[in-house]
């Protein structure tokens, strides 16, 4: 469950359009900024409510909106954690291919990868929401949109190491069941954290992980 910060620029794993809540054609968004406004106050008090709480009139008070603005941009209420949760992680994953853009080498990008799926802290919003909307049952359709976003982030990890083995900076390792290694070690990092474990109170995750990482990676002959 990425969260925090935030392949290769233009690959295939990076490029693929997020996932997307259906949305109803009849609602048409005012504007970029006010459904961005929308969608953090949506995060703020989720995180901070709970979702059998949640009220539109919540999220419109933080927004600085009114309820029947909030609700032309969300529609129904039992796919509002949903469409958060896809405007979240388009958001994040924006910000992550900026990064790795800028970064010189698939180690950069591997060290990026790790910073942006773990949570920042313990109050770490995003990951407060994954936690709500997977807490949820959902149909088929929603599902779909769940799988689809975390296949996104192993794409991306995916696409990495596939150009560090390509360049010869890792290992050749088998892709498949090192990126499920990977995002099971980051996933039991990540609630640890948000657990607020005591292990992690003078130690990083982020370096943990990387470290660990890094070892299976590093091609034989080199310490």
């Amino acid at each position: 469950m990425p969260t925090s910060e935030t392949g290769p620029a233009e690959t295939a794993a990076t490029s693929r359009p997020a996932a997307r809540v259906p949305i109803d054609r009849k609602r048409q968004p005012s504007g970029d900024e006010a459904r961005a406004r929308a969608m953090k106050a949506a995060i703020g008090v989720i995180a901070e409510k709970g979702a059998a709480a949640l009220r539109m009139s919540d999220i419109a008070e933080r927004a600085g909106m009114s309820t029947g603005h909030i609700l032309y941009h969300f529609g129904k209420k039992d796919r509002l954690l949903l469409e958060v949760l896809a405007w979240s992680q388009a958001d994040l994953w924006a910000r992550f291919q900026s990064a790795v853009d800028q970064a010189a080498s698939p180690a950069e990008k591997l060290d990026l990868f790790v910073r942006y799926y773990l949570p920042r802290d313990q109050g770490d919003e995003r990951y407060a929401l994954w936690t709500q909307v997977l807490a949820q049952g959902h149909d088929e359709a929603g599902r779909q949109i769940l799988t689809e976003l975390l296949d996104g982030w192993d794409e991306r990890l995916a696409a990495i190491v596939r150009e560090g083995v390509d360049l010869g900076h890792f290992a050749d390792v088998d892709l498949p069941e090192f990126t499920i290694r990977a995002v099971a070690m980051l996933s039991g990092l990540s609630e640890d954290v948000m657990f607020g474990r005591s292990r992690w109170r003078h130690a990083s995750p982020h370096a943990f992980a990387l470290a660990a990482l890094e070892r299976e990676l590093r091609p034989a002959g080199r310490r």
